[in-house]
């Protein structure tokens, strides 16, 4: 499928993800979507950096979008910085300043704010880092033999 074509199985936020996931790999940032860091938690987007670094992005594809989710600050106690993803139509105003922001569609992204650090205790970026390593090595297994059920 030609780069410029999304498949049409996509949803807006998938399409948010994918154009953010392309974006990290500028910062050297390997990405999955779509990670459980705990019971009741789905994150859009986990990035892992080259230093061991663990950023949360999370994808809103519109105003209801953002303002039903109020799982959000549960997230960022699992990661080492938080970013909002939205497209350039989003009024960004409703967004927490003390988030990170990035303007994104399906091919890319930028940062427009970084977000703050808050460091991962060493337990903790241990427990996500496997976590990310075995999300990422099952779906790359189930997108190769379709025995294997897909992480959802």
């Amino acid at each position: 499928m030609p780069d410029d074509v999304s498949p049409p199985s996509l949803q807006p936020g998938q399409l948010l993800a994918r154009g953010v996931c392309r974006h990290l790999l500028t910062y050297d940032f390997v990405s999955v979507e779509e990670l459980v860091p705990t019971s009741g938690l789905r994150v859009d987007v986990m990035a892992l950096g080259p230093k061991g670094e663990i950023w949360i992005v999370e994808c809103k594809s519109s105003r209801a979008d953002f303002q039903s989710d109020h799982k959000w600050q549960g997230y960022l106690e699992w990661c080492d910085r938080f970013f909002w993803a939205v497209d350039q139509d989003f009024p960004t105003e409703l967004l927490p300043e003390a988030t990170g922001l990035i303007i994104a569609d399906a091919y890319d992204a930028a940062v427009i704010r970084m977000a703050p650090e808050e460091k991962l205790a060493p337990a903790r970026r241990k427990v996500m880092t496997q976590k990310f390593a075995r999300h990422a090595a099952r779906r790359a297994q189930a997108a190769r033999d379709p025995r294997v059920k897909p992480v959802l």
